[in-house]
C-alpha cells in the first residue's frame, strides 16, 4: 500500500461516511476543504457505513491532482487481477469497470494477486504487487509500470521483486518515502503459510523503485496474544519526531482480526508495540478492521482507509475512518 504522501498533498473535501457508489466528478486540483476529524459514517450512536460496500480489500490510496485512486486485492471471481476506483472527497466512489493490471507477469499464475501499493515516480506510476510464483508455488512480490494512474500496469521485470523460499515467500508490499527523499519497501514474509515466523521488513529501494538496494531489515513479528500467527499489511508514516509502523494480525477471515501499530525514533528502529490492539471489530463496529492505509492532509489530520466485512462475512468492503493524535500518538476512532 502507497504509503508516501505528496509534497503537494491535497486538503481533503469532507468525509460523509455513506455507502454510495456513485460517480466522481471530474478531477480538478489538490485544493480541497478539510473534512472532520472526528465525523462518523452513520448517525451517532451507530457503526460506520463501507465507503465500497462490495468486494474490495487491502485497499491502497493514491492522490493524484485532485482525484484519489484506490487499489485492491483482485476480484472474488478473479475476473479483475487488480481493482481500482476513484473519488474526488473519499466519500463516493467509482469502481472502474477494468483492470488495472490486465496481465500477470511471466513468472506468475493467476489467483492470489493481493495487495497492490501504488507509487508516484518521476512521471510515471510504480505498482507492488503480490502474486502466485509458479517456480515456487509461494506468494511474492513483483512490480509494474504505467504512465497512468488507472494503468493498464506492465510487468517491469520477468522475475519476482521479491521472493525468500525459505521464509515462505513474500506479500503485502507498501512504500514510504522519508524526509531526505530515500524510498523504502516494507513487506511481509509470509511464514504463516508453513509454520514459521512472521516478520515486517523494511528495505531501501533505488530512485525508480524498480529495485531494491539494500539488505532487508526486520522490524516486528507476532509475539501478544491478539496477533494470533501472523503480523501483516504494514503501513508507515512519519509523524512529529517518531515513525509509526500500522499493521494489521491475525486471521482475516472473521472478527478477530484488527490493527495494531509500533513507534519508533529511527526509521530502522526499534519499534516498540503498544499495549493492545488499536482497532478492533469490538471498538470500531467494523467487523475485523484491517488490510489498512492512511492519508495524511497537509494540514496534519490522518484518516484511515481499511476494510471491513459485511454483516453475511461474504465480502470485505472500504471503509474510511477519522484519525486523531494524542501526545503524538494515534487515538483509534469509536463509536459513539
Amino acid at each position: 500500500m502507497s504509503r508516501t504522501f505528496p509534497r503537494t498533498a491535497a486538503v481533503l473535501i469532507a468525509v460523509v461516511l455513506t455507502a454510495l457508489t456513485g460517480c466522481a466528478s471530474d478531477p480538478a486540483d489538490d485544493r480541497a476543504s478539510e473534512p472532520s476529524a472526528t465525523g462518523s459514517a452513520s448517525p451517532a450512536g451507530s457503526e460506520p457505513q463501507p465507503v465500497i460496500d462490495q468486494d474490495f480489500p487491502d485497499p491502497d490510496v493514491l492522490l493524484v491532482a485532485g482525484t484519489y485512486y484506490a487499489y485492491a486485492t483482485q476480484r472474488s471471481d478473479n475476473s479483475r487481477n487488480v481493482q481500482v476506483a476513484t473519488s474526488t472527497d473519499l466519500s463516493t466512489w467509482r469502481v472502474v469497470p477494468k483492470d488495472a493490471l490486465p496481465e500477470l507477469p511471466s513468472w506468475a499464475t493467476s489467483g492470489r494477486t493481493w495487495a497492490p501499493d501504488v507509487s508516484a515516480v518521476g512521471a510515471g506510476y510504480v505498482m507492488y504487487l503480490t502474486a502466485w510464483d509458479a517456480d515456487s508455488n509461494l506468494q511474492c512480490i513483483g512490480v509494474a509500470t504505467s504512465s497512468s494512474p488507472l494503468g493498464p500496469f506492465e510487468p517491469a521485470a520477468d522475475e519476482p521483486l521479491l521472493c525468500p523460499t525459505g521464509q515462505g515467500g513474500a506479500i503485502d508490499a507498501s512504500t514510504f518515502e522519508d524526509e531526505d527523499d530515500s524510498r523504502w519497501l516494507l513487506w511481509k514474509n509470509d511464514g504463516n503459510c508453513c509454520g514459521k515466523p512472521t516478520w515486517i521488513h523494511l528495505q531501501r529501494l533505488a530512485d525508480d523503485g524498480l529495485r531494491t538496494t539494500g539488505p532487508a531489515r526486520r522490524l516486528i513479528r507476532e509475539d501478544q496474544p491478539w496477533e494470533g500467527d501472523l503480523v501483516e499489511a504494514p503501513t508507515l508514516l512519519r509523524h512529529g519526531d517518531s515513525y509509526l509502523l500500522f499493521y494489521s494480525a491475525n486471521s482475516y477471515p472473521g472478527g478477530d482480526y484488527a490493527t495494531g501499530y509500533a513507534v519508533a525514533d529511527r526509521l530502522t528502529g526499534p519499534y516498540r508495540k503498544a499495549d493492545d490492539a488499536f482497532l478492533t471489530t469490538d471498538g470500531t463496529g467494523v467487523t475485523g478492521p484491517g488490510g489498512q492505509d492512511v492519508v495524511e492532509t497537509s494540514q496534519g489530520k490522518t484518516f484511515l482507509v481499511l476494510h471491513g466485512w459485511d454483516p453475511a462475512l461474504v465480502y470485505r468492503g472500504m471503509y474510511v475512518l477519522p484519525l486523531s493524535w494524542r501526545d503524538d500518538r494515534p487515538v483509534a476512532p469509536a463509536l459513539n
